[in-house]
Formats: structure tokens, C-alpha cells, sequence
């Protein structure tokens, strides 16, 4: 009998810990500025280099499709980190240095503007 109360606590520990831990993720859908296939490469490393648990970018819609846990990242930290890159989001506008440094393939029309620009005076 003891061992039946030990297992059935035990199985429910482990089940609310599962169902918090999937209650921490989020998930959200950003504009990404790029064309081609090493541009979805280069925009879904640097997600999920700066956090993101998943990544896919879209190049027909032009939209990132992340998940993270608020408590490690969040979405500015993504986007400043594709933006370094050289790819403009909706929220960051990517250094014309960095912008500069994509292949010619991957320079796509800058003339959408965004909320914030990432490009320090040097």
C-alpha cells in the first residue's frame, strides 16, 4: 500500500512539473527582413543563438515563428541579435555595417522602415 502512495505521489509530482514547464514558453511571430535560403539560416541561428528554444523563418511571408522562456530571453533580445546580424526586424533595424556584410544575395529592399535603429554612431 505504501508503495502504491509512494508511486501515485510521485507520478503527479512529475506531471505538475511538466504541466508548469510548459506553461513557460512563448511563443510569438516576427517580420524579418531577408530572400533567400542562407538568409533563413543565418536569421534562425541567430534566434536561437540568443535564446530562442525554436525558430522558423518563412522566406514567402517573411515572418519568424519563435518560442522561448521568458525567463532566459525574451524578443527584443532575439531581434537585437538578428538585427547584428544584419537583418532588419519589425522592431530593430539592423547596422548598415552589418547590413553591408550579407551576401549579395541576402540584401534585400531596406526601404521598409523600422521602430528602432540598432546602428550606434561610430
Amino acid at each position: 500500500m505504501k508503495k502504491i502512495k509512494f508511486f501515485s505521489i510521485l507520478f503527479f509530482s512529475i506531471l505538475s512539473f511538466q504541466f508548469s514547464s510548459a506553461q513557460t514558453a512563448k511563443s510569438e511571430s516576427i517580420k524579418v527582413n531577408g530572400n533567400c535560403e542562407m538568409c533563413k539560416k543565418h536569421i534562425e541561428k541567430s534566434a536561437l543563438e540568443a535564446g530562442a528554444t525554436a525558430a522558423n523563418w518563412d522566406k514567402k511571408t517573411k515572418f519568424l515563428q519563435i518560442s522561448y522562456d521568458p525567463a532566459v530571453t525574451n524578443s527584443a533580445k532575439i531581434q537585437t541579435a538578428i538585427a547584428a546580424a544584419g537583418y532588419d526586424t519589425q522592431d530593430f533595424k539592423a547596422s548598415d555595417s552589418a547590413y553591408n556584410k550579407l551576401d549579395e544575395c541576402c540584401q534585400y529592399d531596406r526601404s521598409v522602415s523600422s521602430k528602432e535603429n540598432t546602428d550606434k554612431k561610430e
